[in-house]
Protein backbone atom coordinates (compact mmCIF):
# COMPACT_ATOMS: atom_id res chain seq x y z
CA UNK A 1 0.00 0.00 0.00
CA UNK A 2 1.44 2.92 -1.20
CA UNK A 3 1.97 6.80 0.60
CA UNK A 4 2.30 10.06 -0.70
CA UNK A 5 7.01 10.41 -0.75
CA UNK A 6 5.38 13.86 1.44
CA UNK A 7 5.11 11.11 4.35
CA UNK A 8 8.75 8.84 4.68
CA UNK A 9 10.35 12.18 6.57
CA UNK A 10 7.59 11.27 9.04
CA UNK A 11 7.36 7.70 9.51
CA UNK A 12 5.14 7.87 12.96
CA UNK A 13 2.37 9.44 10.84
CA UNK A 14 3.73 7.19 7.64
CA UNK A 15 2.62 3.95 9.72
CA UNK A 16 -0.45 5.50 11.07
CA UNK A 17 -1.80 6.61 7.71
CA UNK A 18 -0.91 3.16 6.14
CA UNK A 19 -3.17 1.83 9.01
CA UNK A 20 -5.94 4.39 7.87
CA UNK A 21 -5.53 3.40 4.14
CA UNK A 22 -6.00 -0.07 5.31
CA UNK A 23 -8.98 0.42 7.33
CA UNK A 24 -10.54 2.57 4.67
CA UNK A 25 -10.88 -0.45 2.34
CA UNK A 26 -11.61 -3.16 4.36
CA UNK A 27 -14.83 -1.08 5.17
CA UNK A 28 -15.80 -0.84 1.50
CA UNK A 29 -17.92 -4.17 1.04
CA UNK A 30 -19.94 -4.00 -1.46
CA UNK A 31 -21.97 -6.55 -3.69
CA UNK A 32 -21.76 -3.77 -6.54
CA UNK A 33 -18.24 -4.94 -7.79
CA UNK A 34 -18.02 -1.84 -10.54
CA UNK A 35 -18.98 1.01 -7.74
CA UNK A 36 -16.65 -1.09 -5.22
CA UNK A 37 -13.77 -1.21 -7.97
CA UNK A 38 -14.74 2.77 -8.13
CA UNK A 39 -13.97 3.25 -4.66
CA UNK A 40 -11.68 1.59 -4.19
CA UNK A 41 -9.52 3.13 -7.17
CA UNK A 42 -9.68 6.43 -6.12
CA UNK A 43 -8.87 5.38 -2.35
CA UNK A 44 -5.61 4.36 -3.86
CA UNK A 45 -5.10 7.15 -6.63
CA UNK A 46 -2.55 8.61 -4.05
CA UNK A 47 -3.68 11.51 -2.38
CA UNK A 48 -1.95 12.83 0.05
CA UNK A 49 -4.06 12.06 2.72
CA UNK A 50 -3.37 15.89 4.44
CA UNK A 51 -7.00 15.64 6.46
CA UNK A 52 -6.19 12.59 8.07
CA UNK A 53 -3.05 13.32 8.89
CA UNK A 54 -3.54 16.29 10.64
CA UNK A 55 -6.47 14.60 12.42
CA UNK A 56 -4.29 12.31 13.77
CA UNK A 57 -1.56 14.73 14.85
CA UNK A 58 -4.00 16.62 16.83
CA UNK A 59 -5.31 13.54 17.84
CA UNK A 60 -2.13 13.13 20.41
CA UNK A 61 -2.77 16.80 22.36
CA UNK A 62 -5.12 14.55 24.92
CA UNK A 63 -4.75 12.26 27.53
CA UNK A 64 -7.15 9.74 25.81
CA UNK A 65 -4.41 8.29 23.44
CA UNK A 66 -6.64 5.50 21.78
CA UNK A 67 -4.91 5.09 18.44
CA UNK A 68 -6.76 2.57 16.86
CA UNK A 69 -9.88 5.05 17.71
CA UNK A 70 -7.65 7.85 16.23
CA UNK A 71 -6.85 6.28 12.96
CA UNK A 72 -10.47 5.30 12.35
CA UNK A 73 -11.84 8.80 12.65
CA UNK A 74 -9.21 9.68 10.20
CA UNK A 75 -10.05 7.06 7.83
CA UNK A 76 -13.87 8.90 8.20
CA UNK A 77 -12.96 11.84 7.35
CA UNK A 78 -10.82 10.70 4.17
CA UNK A 79 -13.70 8.76 3.01
CA UNK A 80 -15.50 12.32 3.43
CA UNK A 81 -13.03 14.17 1.50
CA UNK A 82 -12.81 11.30 -1.37
CA UNK A 83 -16.15 11.33 -1.88
CA UNK A 84 -16.77 14.70 -1.82
CA UNK A 85 -14.08 14.85 -4.57
CA UNK A 86 -15.65 12.06 -6.65
CA UNK A 87 -19.12 14.01 -6.67
CA UNK A 88 -16.65 17.62 -8.02
CA UNK A 89 -15.59 16.03 -10.70
CA UNK A 90 -19.03 14.47 -11.72
CA UNK A 91 -20.45 18.08 -11.56
CA UNK A 92 -17.23 20.24 -13.31
CA UNK A 93 -17.20 17.28 -16.04
CA UNK A 94 -13.64 16.51 -15.07
CA UNK A 95 -11.58 14.19 -16.97
CA UNK A 96 -8.41 13.53 -14.71
CA UNK A 97 -7.49 14.20 -11.05
CA UNK A 98 -3.83 13.23 -10.03
CA UNK A 99 -2.91 12.66 -13.67
CA UNK A 100 -5.32 9.73 -13.56
CA UNK A 101 -9.24 9.65 -15.29
CA UNK A 102 -11.67 10.52 -12.55
CA UNK A 103 -14.55 8.08 -11.93
CA UNK A 104 -17.05 9.56 -13.57
CA UNK A 105 -14.44 9.16 -16.61
CA UNK A 106 -13.63 5.28 -15.91
CA UNK A 107 -17.25 4.51 -14.72
CA UNK A 108 -19.72 6.58 -15.51
CA UNK A 109 -21.79 9.54 -13.88
CA UNK A 110 -24.28 6.68 -12.64
CA UNK A 111 -21.38 4.85 -10.93
CA UNK A 112 -19.41 7.99 -9.64
CA UNK A 113 -22.60 8.95 -7.88
CA UNK A 114 -23.30 5.83 -6.18
CA UNK A 115 -19.48 5.73 -5.36
CA UNK A 116 -19.35 8.93 -3.28
CA UNK A 117 -22.64 8.17 -1.77
CA UNK A 118 -21.45 5.32 -0.71
CA UNK A 119 -18.44 6.77 0.74
CA UNK A 120 -20.71 9.33 2.75
CA UNK A 121 -21.92 6.09 4.15
CA UNK A 122 -18.82 4.43 5.28
CA UNK A 123 -17.59 7.80 6.93
CA UNK A 124 -20.67 7.77 9.25
CA UNK A 125 -20.18 4.21 9.68
CA UNK A 126 -17.17 4.92 11.41
CA UNK A 127 -18.15 7.57 13.37
CA UNK A 128 -21.20 5.98 14.59
CA UNK A 129 -18.68 2.91 15.90
CA UNK A 130 -15.71 5.12 16.92
CA UNK A 131 -16.63 8.72 17.85
CA UNK A 132 -16.87 8.92 21.69
CA UNK A 133 -19.20 11.45 21.88
CA UNK A 134 -22.90 13.03 19.61
CA UNK A 135 -20.80 16.00 19.54
CA UNK A 136 -18.67 15.01 16.75
CA UNK A 137 -21.19 13.72 15.27
CA UNK A 138 -22.91 16.97 14.81
CA UNK A 139 -19.84 18.99 14.27
CA UNK A 140 -19.28 16.80 11.08
CA UNK A 141 -22.75 17.20 9.78
CA UNK A 142 -22.06 20.81 10.09
CA UNK A 143 -19.02 20.57 8.03
CA UNK A 144 -20.73 18.80 5.29
CA UNK A 145 -23.60 21.45 5.06
CA UNK A 146 -20.43 24.53 4.91
CA UNK A 147 -18.61 22.50 2.33
CA UNK A 148 -21.95 21.98 0.23
CA UNK A 149 -22.95 26.05 1.06
CA UNK A 150 -19.60 26.60 -0.12
CA UNK A 151 -19.93 24.76 -3.43
CA UNK A 152 -23.32 26.15 -4.35
CA UNK A 153 -21.72 29.54 -3.15
CA UNK A 154 -19.38 28.76 -5.82
CA UNK A 155 -22.11 27.51 -8.56
CA UNK A 156 -23.93 30.89 -7.70
CA UNK A 157 -21.04 32.68 -8.44
CA UNK A 158 -20.27 31.47 -12.10
CA UNK A 159 -19.15 33.07 -14.88
CA UNK A 160 -19.55 36.36 -12.65
CA UNK A 161 -16.99 39.11 -13.51
CA UNK A 162 -18.79 41.18 -10.70
CA UNK A 163 -17.54 38.53 -8.11
CA UNK A 164 -15.06 39.60 -4.79
CA UNK A 165 -12.28 38.63 -2.88
CA UNK A 166 -14.38 38.38 0.06
CA UNK A 167 -17.00 36.17 -1.63
CA UNK A 168 -13.57 33.75 -3.15
CA UNK A 169 -12.63 33.71 0.48
CA UNK A 170 -16.47 32.73 1.54
CA UNK A 171 -16.54 30.12 -0.64
CA UNK A 172 -13.25 28.45 -0.20
CA UNK A 173 -13.40 28.90 3.49
CA UNK A 174 -16.56 26.51 3.35
CA UNK A 175 -15.59 23.95 -0.10
CA UNK A 176 -11.60 23.62 0.91
CA UNK A 177 -10.92 24.91 4.51
CA UNK A 178 -14.22 23.41 6.18
CA UNK A 179 -12.82 19.86 6.18
CA UNK A 180 -9.20 20.94 7.49
CA UNK A 181 -10.80 22.55 10.60
CA UNK A 182 -13.15 19.62 11.11
CA UNK A 183 -9.56 17.39 10.79
CA UNK A 184 -7.98 19.21 13.55
CA UNK A 185 -11.09 20.35 16.00
CA UNK A 186 -12.05 15.98 15.51
CA UNK A 187 -8.70 15.06 16.31
CA UNK A 188 -8.33 17.10 19.50
CA UNK A 189 -11.95 16.60 20.80
CA UNK A 190 -11.98 13.23 20.39
CA UNK A 191 -8.62 12.54 22.67
CA UNK A 192 -10.03 14.26 25.36
CA UNK A 193 -8.79 18.15 25.46
CA UNK A 194 -11.48 21.04 26.23
CA UNK A 195 -13.83 22.45 23.73
CA UNK A 196 -12.18 25.60 23.89
CA UNK A 197 -8.44 23.91 22.92
CA UNK A 198 -10.39 22.17 20.11
CA UNK A 199 -12.08 25.19 18.88
CA UNK A 200 -8.68 26.77 18.74
CA UNK A 201 -6.93 23.67 16.85
CA UNK A 202 -10.33 24.11 14.60
CA UNK A 203 -9.24 27.90 13.84
CA UNK A 204 -5.39 26.14 12.55
CA UNK A 205 -6.79 23.93 10.46
CA UNK A 206 -9.38 26.65 8.90
CA UNK A 207 -6.20 28.86 8.20
CA UNK A 208 -4.15 25.87 6.58
CA UNK A 209 -7.12 25.20 4.32
CA UNK A 210 -7.59 29.10 3.17
CA UNK A 211 -3.85 28.94 2.91
CA UNK A 212 -4.18 25.66 0.80
CA UNK A 213 -6.59 26.42 -1.75
CA UNK A 214 -5.01 29.60 -2.32
CA UNK A 215 -1.84 27.81 -3.13
CA UNK A 216 -3.38 25.39 -5.11
CA UNK A 217 -5.35 28.00 -7.41
CA UNK A 218 -1.91 29.79 -7.75
CA UNK A 219 -0.38 26.62 -8.96
CA UNK A 220 -2.85 26.73 -12.16
CA UNK A 221 -1.52 30.34 -13.26
CA UNK A 222 2.32 28.98 -12.52
CA UNK A 223 2.48 25.26 -13.03
CA UNK A 224 2.06 22.78 -16.18
CA UNK A 225 -0.82 20.27 -16.40
CA UNK A 226 1.71 17.49 -16.12
CA UNK A 227 2.84 18.68 -12.47
CA UNK A 228 -0.50 19.68 -10.63
CA UNK A 229 -2.82 17.04 -12.01
CA UNK A 230 -5.37 18.55 -14.09
CA UNK A 231 -6.09 20.53 -17.18
CA UNK A 232 -4.56 24.53 -16.20
CA UNK A 233 -6.59 27.08 -16.25
CA UNK A 234 -9.48 24.44 -16.93
CA UNK A 235 -12.04 26.92 -13.97
CA UNK A 236 -11.77 29.37 -15.59
CA UNK A 237 -13.62 28.04 -18.86
CA UNK A 238 -16.06 26.85 -16.21
CA UNK A 239 -16.51 30.44 -14.96
CA UNK A 240 -14.84 29.64 -11.78
CA UNK A 241 -12.76 32.51 -11.09
CA UNK A 242 -9.70 32.24 -8.77
CA UNK A 243 -7.76 34.20 -6.24
CA UNK A 244 -5.31 35.03 -8.90
CA UNK A 245 -7.48 35.98 -11.58
CA UNK A 246 -9.86 38.05 -9.57
CA UNK A 247 -7.23 40.21 -7.78
CA UNK A 248 -5.62 40.89 -11.60
CA UNK A 249 -9.15 41.70 -12.57
CA UNK A 250 -9.20 44.81 -10.22
CA UNK A 251 -6.38 46.21 -11.87
CA UNK A 252 -8.21 46.25 -15.25
CA UNK A 253 -11.24 44.43 -15.27
CA UNK A 254 -11.85 45.55 -19.08
CA UNK A 255 -9.10 43.94 -20.42
CA UNK A 256 -10.13 40.73 -19.51
CA UNK A 257 -13.82 40.95 -20.59
CA UNK A 258 -13.42 40.06 -24.60
CA UNK A 259 -12.22 36.71 -23.33
CA UNK A 260 -14.31 36.04 -20.42
CA UNK A 261 -17.43 37.13 -22.16
CA UNK A 262 -17.23 34.03 -24.23
CA UNK A 263 -17.81 31.69 -21.38
CA UNK A 264 -17.78 27.99 -22.24
CA UNK A 265 -16.53 28.91 -25.70
CA UNK A 266 -13.22 30.37 -24.93
CA UNK A 267 -10.65 29.03 -27.20
CA UNK A 268 -6.96 27.57 -25.82
CA UNK A 269 -5.88 31.14 -27.28
CA UNK A 270 -8.06 33.04 -24.83
CA UNK A 271 -7.15 31.06 -21.95
CA UNK A 272 -3.60 31.83 -22.33
CA UNK A 273 -4.22 35.46 -23.01
CA UNK A 274 -6.21 35.18 -19.44
CA UNK A 275 -2.60 33.25 -18.10
CA UNK A 276 -0.52 35.98 -19.37
CA UNK A 277 -2.68 39.07 -18.33
CA UNK A 278 -3.00 37.78 -14.90
CA UNK A 279 0.54 37.62 -14.46
CA UNK A 280 0.86 41.02 -16.21
CA UNK A 281 -1.60 42.80 -13.87
CA UNK A 282 0.32 41.44 -10.43
CA UNK A 283 -2.69 38.26 -9.73
CA UNK A 284 -0.34 35.71 -8.97
CA UNK A 285 1.94 37.98 -6.53
CA UNK A 286 -1.15 38.99 -4.84
CA UNK A 287 -2.33 35.83 -4.22
CA UNK A 288 1.23 34.76 -3.05
CA UNK A 289 1.05 37.41 -0.22
CA UNK A 290 -2.01 36.09 0.42
CA UNK A 291 -1.33 32.74 0.85
CA UNK A 292 1.50 33.76 3.18
CA UNK A 293 -0.68 35.73 5.52
CA UNK A 294 -3.29 32.83 6.01
CA UNK A 295 0.36 30.42 6.44
CA UNK A 296 1.71 32.51 9.00
CA UNK A 297 -1.22 33.15 11.20
CA UNK A 298 -1.79 29.31 11.35
CA UNK A 299 2.62 29.13 11.72
CA UNK A 300 1.82 31.22 14.82
CA UNK A 301 -0.94 29.67 16.37
CA UNK A 302 1.29 26.23 16.01
CA UNK A 303 4.05 27.91 17.82
CA UNK A 304 1.70 28.37 20.88
CA UNK A 305 0.51 24.97 21.21
CA UNK A 306 1.50 22.85 23.97
CA UNK A 307 4.35 20.12 23.14
CA UNK A 308 4.71 16.55 23.94
CA UNK A 309 7.15 13.71 24.07
CA UNK A 310 6.48 13.26 20.12
CA UNK A 311 7.08 16.58 19.30
CA UNK A 312 3.75 16.59 17.64
CA UNK A 313 4.07 20.87 18.04
CA UNK A 314 7.25 21.03 15.70
CA UNK A 315 5.89 17.84 13.51
CA UNK A 316 2.94 20.06 13.10
CA UNK A 317 4.63 23.39 12.48
CA UNK A 318 7.04 21.13 10.12
CA UNK A 319 4.07 19.58 8.31
CA UNK A 320 1.92 23.02 7.46
CA UNK A 321 5.18 24.78 6.46
CA UNK A 322 6.03 22.26 4.15
CA UNK A 323 2.63 21.41 2.42
CA UNK A 324 2.03 25.47 1.97
CA UNK A 325 5.88 25.97 0.02
CA UNK A 326 4.70 23.52 -2.53
CA UNK A 327 4.65 23.77 -6.25
CA UNK A 328 2.36 21.22 -7.14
Amino acid sequence: MKLHPLWQEYPTLQSELTETLALMEQTVKLKNKPVEKAVLEMIHAGGKLLRPAYQLLFSRFGPEQDRQKAIALAASIEMLHTATLIHDDIVDKADTRRNLPTVAASFGNDVAVYAGDYLFVCCFKLLADYAGSLHSLQLNSRSMEKILNGELGQMDRRYDQQMTVAEYLDNISGKTAELFALSCTVGALESGTSEKFAKQCGEIGLNIGIAFQIIDDILDYSQPESQIGKPVLEDVRQGVYSLPLLLAMEQNASAFAPYLDKKAAMTDEDTQTVYQLVQEYGGVTKAQKEASRYTQKALKAIRKLPDDEQNTRELLWRLTNQILQRTN
